[in-house]
């Protein structure tokens, strides 16, 4: 290849607007919106598994937007009126779709991995200390899946030389994309229209919601091999000079997805994994969290020790005797799982993610004893009536009423329940007050829901 041919279609052609297009349209999605990409566990420079499903993600719409710009380069030769005079040519005609291809995939190579430089410093930076190489496969998918757009594009042009064909292919990456997209609602990613098996398909993976969870080797296997399918296509597609050439160019695509279907799992847990060396715990005393998550045990230890002294004093044997993280698997608006020995955290729960010294101890002693099936998280809202319960729960054990600290939808209205159900539950004798815990704390655990004027045990 013609080092200096390619040098001047790098700087001449549109080749460097597909990697301009991935960079720009990256970096304008993930910093001019707010979404679940940000202040969250799964922060998309929060974690190397994050970083790589959330540039992942980004794929739903970059992958169109390739493809039409692979298509608008592809109609140059068209243009400029060459086709007859480059096909009188002795010169192969994969040897000139070599030097176009490659430049396109040196831009892309460019801007999807500035974005994951970019991302790739700050996790290095950050507080995380789990480092690991499983998030490798994910990002090299997604480079390839753009380069084999940009590349079909291109092909298909130059088969279907057309003003339409560029937004025609983008389009129809579009309907693909869409139609194959995932929904992360239930417990693992699940297609939200037609099969599983072909949701998988898609290089545009669900966005992440659970830390935890990453990508399995057959996913990575089953999708490399259809996109190498698609990049063949595309590559015969611009090689080809004659209608029999162009005809058997789509072999490659067909074989390609062939073997991706029989390679890829025919559902959601074949699919999707808990990473186990993320989700390996570490614990400093009775103080548990994931490796994942071992940033956050200095700071989580010394409170949640001081929360299981209050909770023995004030339950006793029947006391829980561990705080750990929570790792199970769940739908969104499932309940907990809850489990009477330990107290569980979450750390999506911004009264425990973001809580320090004693407004942490507080929520702490608070879930222990009033603990809720119903998860506070980005995406559910456990209600006010459990952090008033919890608040007046904790306020009796830690001696001293103070309602849990809490972004609640009415702070004035959260305020007086609290104090109007603390005065009730203290009108109550000790011995009473004790009982009325037990009872709170076992209709808890079975997820029973004891409401704030119950506290007292009158009926709601």
């Amino acid at each position: 290849m013609n080092l200096r041919v390619l040098r001047t279609e790098l700087l001449r052609s549109a080749a460097p607007l597909a990697g301009l297009t991935v960079l720009a349209g990256g970096f304008a999605f993930l910093y001019g919106i707010d979404g679940s990409w940000w202040g969250t566990t799964v922060d998309w420079t929060g974690q190397w598994t994050s970083l790589a499903l959330w540039t992942r993600g980004l794929l739903a719409y970059l992958w169109p937007l390739v493809a039409g710009i692979g298509a608008l380069y592809g109609l140059r030769d068209h243009r400029s009126r060459m086709p007859e005079l480059l096909a009188a040519t002795p010169r192969p005609g994969w040897q000139r779709a070599a030097t176009p291809v490659t430049a396109v995939a040196l831009a892309l190579v460019a801007g999807f991995g500035a974005l994951l430089v970019w991302g790739g410093v700050q996790v290095a930076l950050g507080p995380t200390s789990y480092t690991h190489l499983g998030w490798l496969p994910i990002s090299a998918v997604a480079l390839l899946a753009l380069v084999a757009a940009a590349v079909f594009g291109m092909g298909v042009a130059r088969a279907l030389p057309s003003p339409l064909t560029p937004p025609a292919v983008a389009v129809l990456f579009l309907a693909v994309t869409v139609f194959l997209m995932q929904q992360t609602d239930s417990e693992l990613p699940t297609a939200r229209v037609g099969s599983q098996l072909l949701s998988q398909l898609s290089p545009a993976v669900a966005e992440p919601r659970q830390v935890l969870l990453t990508l399995t080797g057959a996913v990575h296997l089953g999708q490399t091999l259809w996109l190498l399918g698609l990049l063949a296509t595309g590559f015969a597609l611009l090689s080809a000079t004659r209608r029999r050439s162009r005809l058997t160019a789509v072999a490659p695509v067909l074989a390609g997805a062939a073997l991706a279907l029989l390679v890829l799992p025919g559902d959601a847990r074949g699919g999707y994994r808990i990473d186990p060396a993320a989700a390996a715990q570490v614990c400093e005393g009775q103080v548990c969290v994931t490796e994942v998550h071992r940033h956050r045990l200095d700071a989580l230890a010394p409170s949640a020790t001081r929360a299981l002294e209050v909770l023995d004093t004030a339950l006793g044997d029947a006391a829980p005797r561990q705080v750990r993280e929570e790792t199970a698997l769940r739908a969104v608006g499932e309940e907990r799982r809850l489990a009477p020995a330990a107290v569980l955290v979450n750390f999506e729960d911004p009264q425990i993610g973001t809580a320090k010294g004693d407004r942490l101890v507080r929520r702490l002693v608070g879930e222990g004893l009033a603990p809720s099936c119903r998860a506070i998280t980005s995406r559910e809202f456990g209600g006010d009536e459990v952090l008033v319960v919890q608040s007046v729960l904790a306020s009796w054990a830690l001696g001293a009423f103070r309602p849990i600290e809490a972004d609640v939808y009415d702070r004035e209205a959260y305020r007086a329940s609290t104090g109007k159900a603390w005065k009730q539950f203290t009108a109550l004798s000790p011995d009473q007050q004790r009982s009325r815990v037990a009872e709170v704390r076992e209709a808890a655990l079975g997820c029973e829901f004891t409401w704030a004027d119950e506290l007292a045990g009158g009926a709601r």
